[in-house]
C-alpha cells in the first residue's frame, strides 16, 4: 500500500522566475525576484523555486546567490543536468536541486526528464550534489519507467509533470483530462511505493489544483507563472493565500 500523508499539510513551493522575466524585459533592476521570494515567504510559501536556465532568460546568477543568502525557507534550484549548473549548485548549496529538461527554443519546460534513457550519466551527475547535502529531485512525466529509473539512480524526489492535465482542462477535453488525472494518481502511488517523495507541478491554477492537491501521496506542489500573473490583480500575498485555501480544502478529510 502506498505511503500517504493525509493528516500532514500539503506544502506550496512558489516559483518566482517570471518576476525576473518582467525585470529583464526592460533591463532594469526591478521588479526584484528576491523581494518577491521574501513576500511569498511572508504569505506562507513553504519553499521558493527558481530555474536558472542556460540562456539566463529570467533568473540570473546573482538572483541565486541572493536567494541562498536571504530566504529562510528551502530553496529549490531548477536546472539542466550540465556541468555549469552543477558547479553553481555546489557553490550555493540549495536545499534541493530539481533537474529538468531544457531546450533553448522552448517557451517553458516541455515534458519531463528522460531519466530512463540517460540513467548512467544522471547517476554520476547527481552523486556530488547528493554528497554535498542537496536533495535530488527529478522532473518527470507520470510514467512508470521514468519513476523506476529515478528511484534506481538514487533520487530523493520525483516531481510529476501536470502540464498535460492542465492543457486538457483548458481545452475542454474532459474525458482525456480525467484519464490523465488517473494516470497522475496512479504514478503518485507508484512513486511513493518506490520510496520517493512525490511533488507535482506545471500549469496549475485555482481551477485545476484541487484534484492534484487531493492526492495524499503528493507532499508538495510547485506553482509559479499563474501566481505571478494573479499577483498583478490581487498582490502576491493574496494570490498565494487563495491558492493555499484551494489546496487545503482539497486535502481536508471528507
Amino acid at each position: 500500500m502506498s505511503p500517504t500523508n493525509p493528516d500532514g499539510p500539503l506544502r506550496l513551493g512558489v516559483n518566482i522566475d517570471h518576476v525576473a522575466t518582467v525585470r529583464n524585459a526592460r533591463g532594469t533592476d526591478y521588479p526584484d525576484p528576491v523581494k518577491a521570494a521574501l513576500l511569498a515567504e511572508q504569505a506562507g510559501a513553504d519553499g521558493i523555486t527558481a530555474h536558472l536556465r542556460e540562456d539566463r532568460r529570467h533568473i540570473v546568477d546573482d538572483d541565486i546567490a541572493r536567494l541562498a543568502a536571504q530566504i529562510s525557507v528551502p530553496l529549490n534550484l531548477e536546472m539542466a543536468a550540465i556541468p555549469e549548473m552543477q558547479a553553481i549548485a555546489l557553490q550555493h548549496g540549495p536545499n534541493a536541486v530539481c533537474l529538468v529538461p531544457e531546450r533553448r527554443a522552448e517557451r517553458t519546460t516541455e515534458g519531463g526528464l528522460d531519466v530512463a534513457g540517460d540513467s548512467a550519466r544522471l547517476r554520476g551527475f547527481i552523486a556530488p550534489l547528493a554528497a554535498a547535502g542537496c536533495r535530488i529531485s527529478l522532473f518527470v512525466a507520470p510514467e512508470p519507467a521514468q519513476i523506476d529509473a529515478a528511484a534506481a539512480i538514487g533520487a530523493d524526489i520525483v516531481e510529476l509533470h501536470t502540464g498535460a492535465y492542465c492543457d486538457l482542462h483548458l481545452e475542454g477535453r474532459l474525458k482525456a483530462r480525467d484519464a490523465e488525472l488517473d494516470r497522475i494518481r496512479a504514478m503518485a502511488g507508484h512513486a511513493a511505493d518506490a520510496g520517493l517523495e512525490v511533488h507535482a507541478g506545471h500549469g496549475l491554477t485555482y481551477d485545476t489544483v484541487a484534484p492534484i492537491a487531493a492526492m495524499t501521496q503528493i507532499a508538495e506542489l510547485n506553482i509559479g507563472h499563474f501566481l505571478i500573473a494573479e499577483a498583478l490583480f490581487r498582490g502576491l500575498g493574496g494570490a498565494i493565500a487563495e491558492m493555499r485555501q484551494c489546496m487545503d480544502a482539497a486535502r481536508a478529510p471528507s
